[in-house]
């Protein structure tokens, strides 16, 4: 059985809460139940522009150990940023998945694939397509604070999404 609850000195999400480690980016949101960040910057100095991660704050490995007030919280998040990301970045999609393979604290990957990128790209790496828009940090720090109304009541800016998309597309 794994313990859940406290922050752990041996989970690298726990870590990155406290500011610490390898996978510490900007921080785009974060409340008593989750932390919402992006992607950081890679040995070029550069990272594709609209991967976020929302972490539940306490360490918990699974979906299933989230509270429903977690959960609820969660979701929320997650849809507020998607509405962000889609409306800031003009993304042709938004794509959320939770693997939860290499670290046990329950995470959720939201991503964009963003226009134009090519069809050979499967939906879980369009970030490996050369001409994905990328950005330093500056410019990652810039975008999460641009996606930070879209979190803070859930009123997005009064700007209508850049991006059409047709039904069920989000």
């Amino acid at each position: 059985m794994v313990m859940t609850g406290q922050p752990r000195l041996d989970c690298l999400i726990c870590d990155k809460h406290r500011r610490d480690g390898p996978l510490v980016g900007p921080t785009v949101w974060e409340d008593e139940h989750l932390v919402i960040s992006h992607r950081p910057a890679g040995e070029d100095g550069t990272t594709v522009l609209g991967y976020l991660y929302v972490e539940s704050r306490r360490h918990v490995p699974y979906l299933a150990d989230l509270t429903d007030t977690e959960a609820e919280a969660i979701g929320r998040a997650v849809r507020r940023a998607a509405l962000g990301l889609r409306t800031e970045l003009a993304a042709d999609f938004v794509f959320s998945a939770i693997a939860g393979m290499s670290h046990a604290h329950f995470h959720q990957h939201v991503f964009v694939r963003h226009t134009g990128t090519p069809a050979e790209y499967g939906w879980m790496s369009g970030d490996q397509w050369h001409g994905a828009p990328r950005g330093t940090t500056e410019a990652v720090v810039g975008l999460c604070s641009r996606l930070r109304p879209y979190l803070d009541d859930g009123s997005a800016p009064s700007t209508s999404p850049r991006s059409t998309n047709g039904p069920g597309r989000s």
